[in-house]
């Protein structure tokens, strides 16, 4: 409690937090507009028979803004879609690799790729997304598109297009002015909207006598544990003790000094098992769109929970956490850096015998 009552009494924190919650209220605020020309009620009801595929996934992640069809409907994700893009591509085309080692500069040009990259992403998902409302029929017979056309499909592009550059504009805005880490706090603050309605979803399950207290305690029980484990991981690395040696630049004596290289444990962070939920919910947002018996059998074989489903998806985590790790993670770079320094592992020659301990450690 001291620490918290310490950090209330910094001024230049206070105005930080105070701005962080003013913008993320306005993303709250802004998933309740709904985009011109959708019938809310008939599309709720088509989500409510669509759960468990990737629209309920874009859905958790938009913190409901999908299913109201608000101007946020798109969220943040296209955004981390073009940084993973650009991430990607850094590995394969010279020129921005060459950008990736320029320092600042560089990463700015990078972050001006990626917004560009956004919108075009924003303007294609946009696109799509509106010619398959024109498709989607609620259960009760109802359209989810008023007045179907090309009027409504340009309008619906521009305006989920311009609800994520705004959100954008909100991420950077929370970084630079608030607290930092302004996109990843979009996300949580769209995930943690749900959290309201499932408690009370909880609390009545306890009520009618779903579930017993003994149940709700070792459910909360395992989540604390589990948390904290996840935690624990996050925050766990190897420190490989580096040493630098001594050099002399005019008059001063530089390095010389003992300190460790931090490696990451968990190094993709969420990235695999958002990649993994994107590709195992891909059928079954197919077959909801076209009857084909193929991939009927295939939604039906991959039910969230089943053997299959969970065996395919930790399978497919396991591979995506290798992927992009050996995406952002460059042992021969770090090397080549150390080297530069004059900094080497105590034991281990400089230059070729380092990025294979690395990739041992």
């Amino acid at each position: 409690m001291a620490a918290i009552e310490g950090l209330t009494k910094l001024p230049e924190l206070r105005r930080r937090i105070f701005i962080t919650l003013a913008l993320i209220a306005v993303y709250r605020l802004g998933v309740f507009v709904p985009a011109p020309g959708i019938d809310v009620d008939a599309l709720s009801a088509f989500f409510k028979m669509a759960q468990g595929t990737i629209f309920g996934f874009f859905n958790l992640f938009s913190g409901g803004a999908l299913q109201r069809f608000s101007i946020f409907s798109l969220g943040i994700m296209p955004y981390i879609s073009a940084s993973i893009i650009l991430q990607l591509l850094t590995v394969v085309v010279p020129h921005l690799e060459q950008l990736s080692k320029e320092g600042d500069l560089g990463r700015k040009k990078i972050t001006q790729y990626t917004r560009y990259g956004t919108i075009l992403l924003c303007l294609i998902q946009g696109y799509g997304m509106s010619v398959g409302l024109e498709s989607i029929q609620a259960p009760g017979g109802g359209a989810a598109v008023i007045h179907p056309g090309l009027a409504f499909r340009l309008l619906t592009t521009v305006t989920l297009a311009t609800g994520t550059a705004f959100l954008m504009w909100l991420g950077e805005q929370i970084t630079e002015r608030g607290i930092g880490n302004g996109i990843s706090l979009i996300i949580f603050a769209g995930i943690a909207a749900n959290i309201p309605s499932g408690f009370m979803n909880v609390m009545n399950f306890v009520k009618t006598g779903e579930w017993s207290v003994i149940k709700l305690l070792i459910i909360l029980g395992f989540m604390v544990v589990v948390i904290a484990f996840i935690i624990f991981m996050e925050t766990s690395q190897r420190r490989i003790p580096v040493q630098y040696a001594k050099r002399i630049v005019g008059r001063k004596m530089y390095g010389g000094q003992a300190t460790h290289l931090p490696l990451k444990i968990n190094t993709s962070g969420v990235i695999p098992p958002i990649f993994a939920s994107s590709v195992m919910m891909f059928p079954a947002t197919i077959a909801t769109f076209v009857a084909i018996p193929i991939l009927n059998q295939m939604q039906n074989l991959l039910i969230p929970g089943g053997l299959v489903y969970n065996l395919l998806f930790v399978g497919l985590i396991v591979f995506f956490a290798f992927f992009y790790t050996a995406i952002v993670f460059k042992p021969h770079e770090i090397a080549e850096n150390m080297k530069k320094w004059g900094g080497f592992i105590p034991g281990i020659r400089p230059g070729q015998h380092t990025p294979i301990i690395l990739i041992l450690f």
